[in-house]
C-alpha cells in the first residue's frame, strides 16, 4: 500500500501587489518567517513576463526549490487570473500557476490577495476563533476584501470596486487615494469610515480587520471611525499576505 503524501511544513508565500513584490519562506505551524522578508518593486508595465522575472529573483534569493503560494491582486479561480484592474490587462486569462511554476521548477499555487491575508489572520491573527461574518479589509494601491462567515472563506468578493458617489471605492478610500490625494489622516478617515459603512449596510459583519500598510498607523484613524462593528488592525500587520499565500499549500 502506498505512503500517503505528508503536507509540506514550510513553503515560500510570495504576496504581488501594485507597486510591490514581497516574499518569505514561512513555518506552516506558526506562521512565523523563517528568513527576513524580500521586497522587489512591481515591474512596470506589469505584464505576466515582466513579472515572471521577479518572481524568478525572489525564488532565487531564498535559493527555494519547495513549494510555491501566491497572493495576486485581482480574482483568480483554479488558478487563472480573472481580473488584475491594478497590473497589466494582459494577466486576465492566464494560468498564473502554471507560468510561475514553468518558470521555477517549483509547485505554485495561486488566489486572491485579500483572500490569502484573511486566511492568515483567521489562523494566526485577529480572526482567530470568531465566529460569524468577518470581514478582511485591505487597503494598499487598491482595496480588497475576503468574506469569512464561521470561518469559512467565501472567495473573490472583490468589494473595494463598490461604488460611492459614482466612484470605485478604492479610487477614494484606499491607501494610494489617501497618498494621491496627499490627504491627512483626519481628511481620509471619513471616506474609509464611509466605506466600511457601506459594507456594514449590506454585510452586516460583526467584525472588520484592517490590513495592508496603513494597518500600522491605526492608531492615527481608528478614533475617528465610527462604523457601527467593531474594527480592529490585521495582527499580522503587512506580512498578512505573504504568510496566508504560503498556506495555500499546506
Amino acid at each position: 500500500m502506498a505512503k500517503a503524501k505528508s503536507s509540506p511544513t514550510k513553503a515560500l508565500g510570495i504576496d504581488i501587489g501594485g507597486s510591490g513584490m514581497k516574499a518569505a519562506p514561512v513555518d506552516l505551524a506558526t506562521g512565523e518567517f523563517l528568513k527576513k522578508r524580500l521586497r522587489i518593486a512591481t515591474p512596470q508595465p506589469a505584464t505576466p513576463q515582466a513579472m515572471v522575472a521577479t518572481i524568478e529573483e525572489l525564488v532565487d534569493h531564498f535559493g527555494w526549490t519547495g513549494p510555491i503560494g501566491c497572493a495576486f491582486p485581482g480574482v483568480v479561480r483554479s488558478n487563472v487570473i480573472e481580473t488584475a484592474a491594478n497590473l497589466d490587462p494582459s494577466w486576465v486569462g492566464v494560468n498564473a500557476a502554471k507560468l510561475f511554476g514553468d518558470a521555477t521548477n517549483c509547485k505554485v499555487t495561486m488566489a486572491n490577495d485579500a483572500d490569502v491575508a484573511g486566511i492568515a489572520e483567521m489562523a494566526f491573527g485577529a480572526g482567530k476563533g470568531h465566529k460569524g461574518v468577518v470581514m478582511m479589509v485591505t487597503l494598499g494601491t487598491g482595496i480588497g476584501t475576503a468574506m469569512f462567515t464561521n470561518g469559512t472563506l467565501v472567495p473573490n468578493t472583490e468589494l473595494g470596486h463598490l461604488m460611492m458617489d459614482g466612484v470605485e471605492a478604492e479610487d477614494v478610500a484606499s491607501a494610494r487615494a489617501r497618498e494621491d490625494g496627499d490627504l491627512s489622516w483626519a481628511e481620509w478617515a471619513p471616506k474609509l469610515d464611509s466605506y466600511l459603512d457601506e459594507i456594514h449596510r449590506l454585510l452586516w459583519p460583526e467584525l472588520f480587520i484592517i490590513g495592508g500598510g496603513v494597518s500600522a498607523k491605526f492608531e492615527k484613524y481608528a478614533p475617528l471611525l465610527s462604523v457601527p462593528t467593531k474594527v480592529v488592525p490585521a495582527e499580522l500587520k503587512n506580512h498578512a499576505g505573504i504568510v496566508g499565500a504560503a498556506m495555500l499549500c499546506g
